[in-house]
């Protein structure tokens, strides 16, 4: 809390009045319960959950309150708030010895769409003219449309560019979660009616009405559809003031001011006309997919919520302006540990972006200062995902970014109030990926055995048939608290074939404790991974925001077991043309005794919970300010 344990004082915000019910159990409630229904929509069965609500009375609090932290005292430095070891650049080893059990085998994963019934494929409309747009596309997003508790999905359709957006392109699809492990088709029944040339979804709730808002990013014309709360959408793009016109790949949601709603940042590609487009050519002079440099790009968009339903994009005015762009990734996040979200965003070619929020939603690009603009020679390189995560344990989230073939992705290390340092190298994680290009990405600890793992997607944007390289195999690391190793032929048999890989979105969507993954590809079928490792004891948190975002995109949670503590943040955005289940999962190796929780809302309010038993699913309830 702002001036309690903070490093900020608080600034008072305005409430955000909402309509969830608030569930409330006591301390002698049984593990398994029956969810109350909330809003305006009551589904039509409840299941039982072995869930546990934590929420006011439950457990004793630290802070509560309704501040935010105000803007960082210093433009150009990082605040720290973590011990003064955490700010040297020491050993990468991460000690751990509590959690880790060496019986504990690699994540193992296994593709079941076909039986879980999501037979969806992006049609990307490659037809030899290789058109830039035919290669960035199937994107997909997880929601909870209908309130039943069980996680959806929401995947991107592409179709044909050069044709008009109607009733002749192909439809983006919503598949409903039946709660059984498999998938029914509502598309048409939830009133989405999509037929841009499609790239990504961003899902959040920008009215706080409890009920998952989808914006889709398209080639020409991007679309909000707005939940109606009784398991239908409306398309409310002029209506919100959010018509954005430009080629646009991927969105993102966060709280930037702090004001209570969601705002939306819009990465932007290049200006790119598919009805005229440049006649680029190899050095064969076949026909080929053009340069982003020799594309002019368009710049980047930030729509900041008014809160009575519409948007404003403020961009220049907030400081979240720099050139030259054609972005791709965007991850948002408090990386310098001050209490207010920034936002990194990744640049195909050219320089990455990093926004320090300076308070009250105002920003300052300070990539280059930081060290996360290029790689560790300087080089700028061909930036496509980006996952967040503080795999070294240090109290700051790190950064790990996909790249083109012969470039190696690239893992940028927080060091706190010294920056970023690019170690691909010295960790394991460069010779491995220099023949691939990556585009969807998760870092995680699948097998929850105390370390994070990470999950790559790639394939080639090259699409002339002449191509060898066209289709990849995806990959599989995991980090052994020195050094990383890739895993990918003990992942499973999905981890030997080869495809176009695009959107990686994360779900718990079997609600057994553990992180699954849809695999968005062009062309051939989207993926549903099922974890299916052999996995260590578990912690897993969702929230119900009531002065912060409903979502609770931002909240940090620390988890202690032992002596050892684990950050982790709901960062907005991440990965690559996709949205995940809203939800934070710790694995614990073989700790089963009880931990100690605290949670820091993105408005300030601290929680924190003593003797929390392990492998359960635990909703958070922002606290009520007191008076």
């Amino acid at each position: 809390m702002p001036g309690q344990g903070h490093p900020n004082n608080g600034w008072q915000l305005p409430l955000v009045q909402t309509s969830m019910k608030r569930l409330v159990v006591s301390n002698s409630a049984p593990p398994e319960f029956l969810f109350a229904a909330h809003g305006r929509l009551a589904p039509a069965s409840l299941t039982p959950l072995a869930t546990v609500a934590l929420c006011l009375g439950c457990l004793p609090l630290v802070g509560c309150g309704r501040t935010a932290p105000p803007r960082a005292e210093n433009p150009f430095t990082l605040s720290a708030s973590s011990s003064p070891a955490a700010r040297t650049s020491g050993a990468p080893d991460v000690p751990a010895p509590v959690l880790v059990s060496e019986q504990l085998h690699f994540p193992q994963f296994r593709d079941v769409h076909a039986e879980a019934g999501l037979d969806h494929v992006y049609v990307s409309g490659e037809s030899g003219r290789c058109l830039m747009v035919e290669t960035v596309g199937a994107g997909a997003g997880w929601l909870d449309y209908d309130g039943d508790g069980h996680w959806d999905l929401y995947l991107n359709q592409g179709g044909d560019p050069t044709q008009a957006s109607d009733g002749r392109q192909p439809n983006d699809a919503l598949f409903r979660n039946l709660g059984d492990g498999t998938f029914q088709n509502v598309t048409a029944w939830a009133g989405i009616d999509e037929r841009g040339y499609s790239m990504a979804v961003a899902v959040g709730d920008y009215d706080n009405d409890g009920f998952d808002d989808v914006y889709v990013t398209n080639l020409l014309r991007n679309t909000l559809f707005h939940n109606l709360g009784d398991g239908t959408f409306r398309e409310v793009t002029e209506q919100a003031r959010l018509v954005e016109k430009r080629w646009s790949v991927t969105a993102a949601w966060s709280d930037l001011d702090l004001d209570g709603d969601l705002d939306l940042y819009v990465a932007n590609y290049c200006i790119y006309d598919t009805q005229n487009p440049p006649d680029c050519r190899d050095d064969g002079g076949r026909p080929a997919v053009c340069h982003p440099r020799d594309i002019p790009p368009w710049p980047d968009e930030c729509y900041f919520n008014q809160g009575d339903g519409t948007f404003l994009p403020e961009s220049r005015q907030r400081g979240l302006v720099a050139e030259p762009g054609r972005g791709l990734g965007v991850a948002i996040a408090d990386f310098d540990n001050n209490g207010w979200p920034d936002v990194f965003v990744t640049n195909d070619t050219t320089v990455n972006f990093l926004f320090i929020n300076q308070g009250r939603g105002r920003f300052q690009e300070m990539a280059t200062i930081l060290g996360c603009a290029a790689d560790r020679d300087g080089v700028t390189q061909a930036n496509m995902g980006v996952t967040v995560s503080d795999f070294d344990r240090n109290g700051f989230l790190d950064l790990y970014v996909t790249h083109f073939e012969r470039e190696s992705n690239t893992l940028y290390r927080n060091y706190g109030e010294l920056g970023f340092q690019d170690e691909t190298g010295m960790l394991g994680l460069h010779g491995p990926t220099l023949d691939k290009l990556s585009f969807g990405v998760l870092m995680a600890d699948y097998n929850q055995d105390g370390y994070e793992d990470v999950f790559i997607t790639s394939g080639h944007i090259e699409n002339q048939a002449s191509n060898p390289n066209y289709r990849m195999k995806p990959q599989m690391f995991t980090f052994n608290g020195k050094r990383w190793q890739e895993c990918s032929d003990r992942a499973g048999e999905f981890f030997r074939g080869k495809r176009v890989g695009r959107a990686v979105a994360g779900c718990d969507y079997d609600e057994d404790g553990d992180l699954d993954l849809a695999v968005g590809h062009e062309n051939t079928p989207v993926a549903l991974l099922r974890n299916e490792s052999q996995r260590g004891h578990w912690l897993k948190f969702l929230f119900r925001g009531r002065h912060s975002n409903r979502r609770g995109i931002n909240t940090r949670v620390t988890v202690e077991a032992g002596t050892t503590r684990i950050l982790q943040e709901l960062a907005g955005g991440t990965s690559y043309a996709a949205t995940h289940q809203p939800a934070l999962i710790f694995g614990l190796g073989q700790w089963d005794g009880p931990c100690t929780v605290t949670a820091r809302w993105p408005r300030g309010a601290v929680q924190t919970f003593a003797q929390v038993a392990v492998d359960q699913t635990l909703i958070l309830d922002e606290p009520v300010a007191r008076p």
